[in-house]
Order: C-alpha cells, then sequence, then structure tokens
C-alpha cells in the first residue's frame, strides 16, 4: 500500500484501538506493526478498499497478541472473544485529540518531536533516528519514555494549540537528513492540523512553513554551501508554494487575532515578494517585528529586528538596536559583523566574523561565517602590509 497514505490514517487508527480499549502506548505499538506488515506486502497485492479498515483490523489483532503473549495483562485477553468482525472503519477522527497529547506539556521538546513524528507522523523508530543523526536504540528509549509518561494522561479538556505548533515548528526547523524529510513531512502535519482546526495560528505556521520552504532549492550550493538571502537567485524560488502561503496568510491576518507565527509569515512574505534584495520593503518589516517584540518580548526577535533595523535605517541605527542586546545571544556576533562591515569598518567586521564562526554549531554556518573573514582579512592584507613598511622605515 501507498506509504504516505498508510502514514496519514495512524493518528486515527491509534484513535480507534484506544476507544476499544488499548492503552496509548501498546495501540501505538500494534499500529507500527501494522504498518511494518503492509509495507513489506502484508496487504497481498492489491490496495484494500478500504485501507483504514484493512490497517484497524491488521493493528488490532496485533494488539490481541500482544496482549496474550504478556502474563501480567491476561485480563486483556476476555477482550480476545470480543473482536470485532472486519468492516469498515468508525468514521471518528482522534487525529486533533493526538496533536494534543504527544505535544503535552508534561513531555520535553526533543520527546514531544519524537513521539509526534511516530504516533501521528506514522515514521518507523528507525526513521526518525536517523533523521535526528542518533541511535535507533536511543531514539527508542525516549519514545518510550514519553508515551509512559502521557500513558495516563486524559483529554477531556481542549489541548494547547500553542504547544503543538511549537513541535511542529521545530520538526520544521530539523529540516533534511536521512531518508525523511523532515521539512515536508512538518508541512503535510500541519496541512492536516490546519484541516482539522480553525485557528488563526495554524494558518499562520502553515503559510510560514510554505514561505521558508519556497525558498529552500536558492538556500545551498551544490557542495552544502550556505547561500544568504540577498545572494540566493530568486528565479529558484517556487512561486506556486509562494502563493498559496500569502494566499494563506492573507485570510488569517483578515480574522484579527493575530500571533507570533503569523507575523513571521508576513516578514516571510515580504522577502517572498521583493523582485530584489535591494528592492526589499525593510520599514514594513521593521514594523512587522516590532509587533513581534511585543508578541513575544523574545531576544532573538530582537536580535533579527536589529538587522532589518540596519537595512531600513542604516547600519549605525542597527548597531545601536544591537546594543541593547546581551552579546552572548547566537549569532550577535555574526549581526554584529554585518552591520560593521556595512558601516566600512572591516577590521571589526573581520574579527567578529571570526568570532561568530568559533561560536557557532552548525557546521554549514560556520564555514561560511570562516569565509567571510577570510574575505574582508584578504581585502585588509594590503593595508596591513603597508603599514607594516611605513613602521620599519620610520627611525624613530
Amino acid at each position: 500500500m501507498d506509504e504516505v497514505l498508510l502514514r496519514s490514517l495512524t493518528p486515527s487508527v491509534i484513535g480507534v484501538l484506544v476507544r476499544r480499549g488499548a492503552d496509548f502506548a501498546a495501540a501505538e505499538d500494534a499500529v507500527q506493526e501494522a504498518l511494518v506488515e503492509a509495507l513489506r506486502g502484508g496487504a497481498a497485492g492489491d490496495r484494500p478498499r478500504d485501507p483504514k479498515g484493512w490497517l484497524v483490523t491488521v493493528a488490532w489483532r496485533k494488539f490481541l497478541d500482544a496482549s496474550r503473549a504478556d502474563a501480567a495483562r491476561r485480563r486483556r485477553e476476555d477482550r480476545a472473544a470480543e473482536e470485532p468482525a472486519p468492516g469498515p472503519a468508525p468514521a471518528v477522527d482522534d487525529t486533533l485529540r493526538l496533536y494534543f497529547l504527544c505535544a503535552h506539556p508534561s513531555l520535553t521538546p526533543a520527546s514531544a518531536v519524537a513521539l509526534t513524528l511516530r504516533a501521528v507522523g506514522g515514521l518507523t523508530t528507525r526513521q526518525i533516528a536517523a533523521a535526528y543523526l542518533v541511535p535507533e536504540a536511543t531514539m527508542a528509549q525516549r519514545i518510550s519514555r514519553a508515551k509512559r509518561t502521557v500513558s495516563g494522561v486524559r483529554l477531556d479538556r481542549p489541548g494547547d494549540v500553542a504547544t503543538v505548533l511549537r513541535v511542529l515548528y521545530l520538526v520544521f526547523n530539523e529540516g533534511y537528513s536521512g531518508d525523511v524529510d523532515l521539512s515536508a513531512e512538518a508541512i503535510r502535519l500541519t496541512r492536516q492540523l490546519a484541516a482539522r482546526i480553525d485557528h488563526p495560528e495554524v494558518a499562520g505556521l502553515l503559510a510560514l512553513m510554505l514561505l521558508h520552504h519556497a525558498r529552500r532549492a536558492a538556500r545551498t550550493t551544490p557542495d552544502g554551501g550556505l547561500v544568504p538571502l540577498a545572494e540566493q537567485d530568486r528565479g529558484r524560488w517556487d512561486t506556486a508554494l509562494i502563493a498559496e502561503g500569502v494566499d494563506i496568510l492573507q485570510a488569517a491576518l483578515a480574522r484579527d487575532r493575530l500571533g507570533e507565527f503569523q507575523a513571521q509569515a508576513a516578514v516571510a512574505a515580504l522577502h517572498a515578494d521583493a523582485p530584489t534584495a535591494g528592492e526589499t520593503d525593510w520599514v514594513q518589516i521593521v514594523e512587522w517585528y516590532d509587533e513581534l517584540v511585543r508578541l513575544t518580548e523574545s531576544p532573538v526577535v530582537r536580535l533579527n529586528r536589529a538587522v532589518a533595523v540596519g537595512e531600513a535605517d542604516g547600519p549605525r541605527a542597527g548597531l545601536a538596536a544591537l546594543a541593547e542586546l546581551d552579546d552572548s545571544l547566537p549569532r550577535h556576533s555574526a549581526v554584529a559583523a554585518y552591520l560593521h562591515e556595512r558601516d566600512g569598518d572591516l577590521t571589526t567586521a573581520a574579527r567578529l566574523y571570526a568570532e561568530a564562526a568559533h561560536r557557532a554549531t552548525d557546521l554549514a554556518e560556520r564555514e561560511h561565517l570562516t569565509r567571510q573573514a577570510a574575505r574582508l582579512n584578504t581585502l585588509l592584507r594590503p593595508a596591513r602590509q603597508g603599514l607594516v613598511r611605513r613602521e620599519a622605515s620610520d627611525p624613530t
């Protein structure tokens, strides 16, 4: 059967098993085993007329097999005689409840991401481990702990949409690794969420993801090097994704319930709308960053705002905004280097680029910053050599 279809059915099938009496952890394990069987040809050739019904039937049998094998759970064998006959799966959709469960506040962000990818996304433990570059056993332990943590949680009240959105945004920002494209997976899951809940911030996050994803092909060189936004080939941007993202954003903004993801998407839309880097409407971008500061009070937002102020009002205005921030912030040195270079202070900029490269944790970013420092040092070399000659010839 089609893997994408099966993965999209995962949360609703887990919901069916839970309503039949399985606890969440056992239901999730059973559905994963059924998925593996389906992908290995367990569907016996042609696609079933009711894929969801087939998956429910196989997963329920997997659950019952596991229950019978567990001596500590023999009381569940009473349910074995009541196994429902194969047939159309119930129309009730528990997907939204699973989003909230997997992003429960009692979970760490890393555990919430892993559990969401497995229980809602339908990915295998091996796929998730490969995407996060950790051993499969490590990821299996993380997922098991997460399932134990939420096993007793009752979802009798609406979940926290903001927490779900932050988990999905964490998935999106992981990008691509292994055989799973997590950015694309995050977009798929956010589309799924948007189809089930009418919330402007869900739409805002989807718009933000689409607008960022539209620039993906232009972000790196063939050898994996970073290409700054101003230097990207805009002809490689996906105009269909940009148009979709802008339409979704405009509909969300029209509801007049502004949130941080809508504001971030508005910034991305202004970048996408500019035919060239020089035509970017930086004044509007600063205004949207002011809204983001009001909504989040985030130091990272203030850091990005300093860059926008530097573009809108000049590098010295940007440096003044930057001076209000803690210089230990991630990327503070890189922003300072960029603004000093624009202000003509190449010596300071070169030093700060090198400092930022030393602090960078991402390899591609470190290499980019190192190249920036080397570029400026090459430009400065003749002047430095001239200074050395003058000092050598000075008799004093």
